[in-house]
Formats: structure tokens, sequence, C-alpha cells
């Protein structure tokens, strides 16, 4: 088996409640970044429960993810990161709770490479619907 898991980087977690901003390649989304920009773009994650259930909600759809991996965790935070079955390539996706808004804010990027052929996107709608299973 392949490894392409690359370092992880240290410039995440949230910062004057904003995650970081995607860079200029394909490979990855943020709830945070503007709608004018399609590419990044993404609806964060809507919750109807409390804060505390709704972070436990996630935790349990991540861990319930093949090749996922949380790697730090507080009260509105989560970190984690996903790997390719084939390649080993790794994602980082991060998770912020915005109580004020009741909404869970997303930034998922790949670590290397441009292109990710969509599967950023993919992975946050899947999670974005086992979640809202949980919370109906």
């Amino acid at each position: 088996m392949f490894s392409f898991s690359g370092t992880p980087p240290t410039n995440l977690g949230v910062k004057e409640g904003k995650l970081l901003e995607c860079p200029n390649t394909p490979n990855c989304v943020n709830s945070q970044t503007p709608a004018s920009d399609s590419e990044h773009s993404i609806q964060p994650i809507s919750y109807s429960s409390t804060p505390e259930q709704a972070l436990a909600n996630l935790k349990a759809v991540i861990q319930d993810l093949p090749r996922a991996k949380i790697v730090s965790e507080s009260d509105d935070y989560v970190y984690s990161e996903f790997a390719t079955a084939l390649m080993g390539f790794v994602d980082d996706v991060e998770f912020y709770l915005d109580k004020s808004q009741s909404v869970i804010h997303v930034r998922s990027a790949s670590r290397l490479g441009k292109s990710d052929l969509g599967v950023n996107r993919k992975r946050v709608e899947e999670i974005r619907a086992k979640f809202a299973a949980l919370e109906a």
C-alpha cells in the first residue's frame, strides 16, 4: 500500500471565529467562504439540538466513517483526518460549532495535490446527511 499522507498542517483551528481560508486550489471547501466563490463555498451544517448534543452527533458520524480519525476536539471544535483507501492521501477536516447561529462550520482540505475530484465536497455532504438523520 502507498502512503501519501503529507505533513499535518500547523495553522488549523479557529481564530477570531473563523476557520482557515481555502487555498487557490480546487481541493478545499469551507462554509465560511463567500457564496460568490462557488469552487470553495459550501453550506454550514445546521443543528436543532443542544450544542452539546450536536457535537456528540457529529463525533458519532465521524467515528462511523471509514478511515476517519478524530485528532483533537474541544467544546466547540473538532479536527479530524480522513485517509483514502488506496493511496493513503489525507484530508484535514475541521468543524467549528457556532452556538450563536446554531450551525457547524466546516472546512475540508486535501494536504497534497491540486484536484481532489470533488472528494472533500462529497464527504461534507455525506456527513451532513448522516448528521441530519441523527438530529431528526
